[in-house]
């Protein structure tokens, strides 16, 4: 997932972004910093600006196929620079000031025709985070949360029957998938198979790769709840190992 924060400098682009990357578990990627490093051979003329877009997407792209939520934090200035750098899954126009310090960067601004939250003033950073968050249906990791673990091989009925269950007892609903990727005969599917199948049956759901966890342990007042539902007979009997079959895995 790419989520786009653009704006004048001294907006406040990278206030919001970095508390955004603290609830989303996300990467930051930060124009300033990417200029200190990759792209310090770039100015700020309308050709150095254009290159600075296209690796700005590149690099996201490359950490958002890898499974990340990628933040990328900067100016994007024109029609043009927000078409270079390519598609992102959100984009926050953090529009508190009307001019910056940089009279450049000033003269040649475009104002966004195309974005899912405008950021105005008058809400502090965590309120905007909880807007973004909210607007964009993000999954919180600060939020009280259940978390399913298995394996998933492949997703079905009982799963789903399972999560319908787990969302009883929160909001959010965690699906942890653990890496058992040809471990045995009974594990086929890779993970991006899994969140594939995942995906087919329930769309947009917070899906994460996990070690092959084969014990959990906890000690005393931890603060969760560890509990085992009761899906009835009829849920039950579904079988991974016959639904792989009908799949021919």
């Amino acid at each position: 997932m790419i989520i786009q924060v653009i704006g004048l400098p001294g907006s406040g682009k990278t206030s919001l972004s970095l508390e955004l990357c603290n609830r989303l578990n996300a990467i930051h990627l930060n124009a300033d910093e990417i200029r200190k490093d990759l792209s310090k051979d770039l100015g700020f003329s309308k050709e150095d600006r254009i290159k600075q877009a296209r690796r700005m997407g590149a690099l996201s792209r490359l950490l958002s196929k890898q499974n990340q939520i990628v933040v990328a934090d900067f100016v994007c200035p024109t029609e043009q620079t927000r078409e270079v750098f390519g598609q992102a899954d959100f984009i926050i126009w953090v529009d508190r000031i009307e001019q910056s310090r940089y009279e450049d960067t000033n003269t040649i601004w475009e104002k966004p025709t195309k974005y899912d939250v405008q950021i105005k003033n008058g809400k502090t950073v965590d309120e905007e985070v909880e807007e973004v968050i909210h607007r964009c249906s993000l999954f919180d990791w600060k939020k009280p949360s259940t978390l399913m673990l298995g394996r998933y091989q492949p997703w079905h009925e009982g799963h789903e029957a399972l999560y319908n269950e787990a969302s009883k007892r929160t909001e959010q609903v965690l699906i942890g998938v653990r890496n058992t990727h040809k471990t045995s005969e009974k594990d086929p599917l890779s993970f991006n198979e899994v969140k594939k199948y995942i995906t087919n049956f329930r769309g947009n759901s917070f899906v994460v790769k996990m070690p092959n966890i084969t014990n959990i342990v906890y000690g005393r007042d931890v603060g969760y709840l560890i509990e085992k539902v009761e899906l009835g007979k009829d849920i039950e009997c579904i079988s991974a190992t016959n639904k792989r079959k009908e799949m021919g895995l």
